[in-house]
């Protein structure tokens, strides 16, 4: 048992390690909660078994076959909860690692069998994975949404954030947790709201560390988030003027809603977005790849990367369709960058070509949106934190999925399971592999993560020597069937966007 703000705790004890699933860190109270920062958990008395996932946020349902078996499914707006493990409820002063899932701000939770902690934690570390509010509920902002209490509009979900971290600040010595060296890591949209709150004045002193996997700052103008609000209320059949009315709205209304704007949003850049973290003036003062040129949010070591086929898990319609052919990228890729497209395109297929890759259309446009959406936006992140921050470090993950004949190759999200160390997981095998080369690539990770989360480096016995990024050399560690240290890798692909005019900013912000 362990004592915390809200009432005394009682976890479970599985395979040596302590888990509390479902613990409250806040509470959204009804209808009148929404679209308003989360107030302090209501307390109890007596003893609380924490043995059951808590309620997931209000969410479409997981698309078949990505999903896993005994995930939780049961939603309900009040599900600001946390799981925890750790290794003993003592004062062992371990390093904390919290976990923000992703799932574009529109799906997802801490507690899917992807991201037990179990195996991370019996390295000697706390390992707490976080719900937070999602889709309209999490990220709607409009003037006629501003919250009472100064809090701004919009940005819940990053709020929630936040509110869960305060949380592990009080409470996670009980749990055997150093509530001084607390780092925040996530992936997609978790990757993008820790690369977005480097920048929020409000989240300083909250996490010392962070890791961001496939997920660069990407926040939107209060212009766009009015729009996107208006639109969102015109699918429920709420007047503009009359947007205080979405309260009493049910939320599988504004769910169905949230998927219809997500629709509706401009895709060819990889990733449709219904909604986005908004530059509010409040939480967020200014986009925060702007703060992050101007070396203004850079106070905490970073360890960033992507996987080296992101796109793919969103280009699978493209798999052998012969219409997608160069043609057909090139005039997709120049309503993205305009007229450089064509030259793009050509220069990728003799990259990929020169290093006996397929370069068939959706080959290309994998590649080409991969770098657009994310590599290259999170390399320029690196470049543009090294210079504040010496201890920023990077790295490119290659392993592929054996997925249905390999079609999703290194695809977004494949390294989770291997920090995790749930590539032991049959249902989780299916798209990771297996194998010793896995198991081998996720010690690797795992131990590489923790000495990372332990004293802000890497490097360890596992990786070797893993040398912080410079926009030099732009050293990066390669993890595919093992682990090496490559200067500037897919340098070919890099050179393309700056020798065609056609630079790739750090944050995508939406006007």
């Amino acid at each position: 048992m362990t004592r915390t703000t809200a009432g005394v705790l009682r976890g479970v004890l599985e395979a040596g390690i302590w888990v509390f699933r479902g613990v409250p860190y806040a509470q959204v109270t009804g209808p009148e909660g929404r679209w308003r920062a989360a107030q302090a958990p209501a307390t109890w008395t007596g003893t609380r078994v924490a043995s059951s996932w808590g309620p997931i946020a209000p969410q479409t349902p997981p698309v078949p076959g990505f999903s896993f078996p005994h995930d939780p499914i049961a939603s309900d707006e009040d599900c600001l909860n946390l799981n925890v493990w750790t290794p003993g409820l003592d004062d062992g002063c371990r390093p904390v690692l919290v976990w923000l899932h992703g799932g574009g701000f529109t799906t997802g939770s801490g507690s899917s069998a992807l991201f037990a902690g179990g195996r991370l934690a019996s390295k000697g570390v706390v390992v707490v994975t976080v719900n937070y509010r999602l889709g309209a509920l999490g990220l709607l902002a409009h003037p006629d949404l501003v919250s009472e209490d100064g809090a701004g509009s919009g940005n819940w979900s990053l709020r929630d954030q936040l509110v869960a971290l305060g949380w592990v600040k009080e409470n996670i010595a009980g749990f055997g947790g150093d509530p001084g060296n607390v780092t925040l890591f996530g992936e997609s949209a978790g990757a993008m709201s820790i690369s977005t709150l480097l920048a929020a004045p409000e989240a300083s002193g909250l996490f010392h560390r962070a890791v961001i996997e496939s997920g660069p700052p990407a926040t939107a103008s209060t212009q766009w988030a009015t729009k996107r609000a208006e639109r969102l209320a015109a699918h429920v059949g709420v007047p503009t003027d009359a947007l205080a009315t979405l309260r009493h709205v049910t939320a599988d209304r504004l769910v169905t809603a949230t998927q219809r704007l997500a629709v509706e949003a401009p895709s060819d850049g990889g990733l449709p977005m219904a909604l986005l973290p908004v530059v509010d003036g409040v939480l967020l003062e200014r986009p925060p790849g702007d703060l992050i040129v101007e070396g203004k949010a850079a106070s905490v070591p970073i360890l960033v990367g992507t996987t080296r086929d992101e796109c793919a898990l969103f280009t699978t319609a493209d798999q052998g369709d012969p219409e997608v052919d160069d043609v057909r990228v090139a005039q997709r890729l120049a309503r993205l960058v305009g007229p450089a497209g064509s030259d793009i395109v050509d220069a990728y297929r003799h990259a990929r070509l020169a290093r006996g890759e397929p370069a068939a259309g959706r080959d290309l446009w994998t590649a080409v949106t991969t770098d657009y959406v994310f590599r290259l936006p999170l390399q320029s992140l690196a470049t543009a934190y090294a210079k504040y921050q010496p201890s920023t470090y990077s790295y490119l993950f290659t392993w592929e999925s054996p997925f249905l004949s390999g079609m999703f190759g290194s695809c977004h999200g494949l390294e989770i399971p291997f920090v995790f160390g749930t590539v032991g997981d049959p249902a989780i095998q299916v798209f990771t592999g297996s194998g010793p080369e896995a198991t081998s690539l996720s010690e690797q990770m795992q131990h590489a993560w923790i000495a990372f989360a332990r004293n802000g480096d890497p490097s360890c016995d596992a990786v070797g020597s893993w040398p912080a990024y410079d926009a030099a050399r732009r050293p990066t560690m390669v993890l595919g069937p093992g682990a090496r240290v490559e200067d500037d890798p897919r340098r070919a692909e890099r050179l393309i966007w700056e020798e065609t005019g056609t630079a790739v900013n750090l944050g995508h912000h939406h006007q």
